[in-house]
């Protein structure tokens, strides 16, 4: 349960600043530059608190998987609209690339961790 809390706060940070900034609460129907603000908070909020579970030793559950994934498809579905209306998806490509390369690396050190 305090792993759930811990996931679901910056979560609601970047809802909160979605609502009080644009006054909305859908990411998908923001233009380019409001979207990629709102998904770095998002990003980068939800991984700080995966790596301080990590730090604090805690182990990482399937729930916190199952986040990642549903933010990485949140990216790929803004991604996907993004190039059937022919805007530029670059920065997006790069962070979603990132995104790949860490739930790798937290895949990889939880289940080196689960074997020792």
């Amino acid at each position: 349960m305090k792993k759930i809390i811990i996931h679901t706060v910056p979560v609601a940070v970047s809802f909160i600043w979605l609502a009080i900034f644009n006054h909305t609460f859908d990411p998908i129907s923001l233009k380019g530059s409001q979207f990629l603000k709102f998904y770095l908070i998002f990003v980068f909020g939800f991984y700080a608190s995966v790596f301080a579970l990590k730090v604090f030793g805690e182990s990482i559950s399937k729930i916190t998987f199952y986040f990642m994934i549903s933010i990485f498809l949140l990216g790929v579905l803004k991604l996907i609209k993004g190039i059937l209306l022919g805007k530029p998806v670059g920065f997006l490509i790069m962070i979603l690339i990132l995104e790949i390369i860490v739930i790798l690396f937290v895949n990889l050190t939880h289940i080196n961790h689960r074997i020792k």
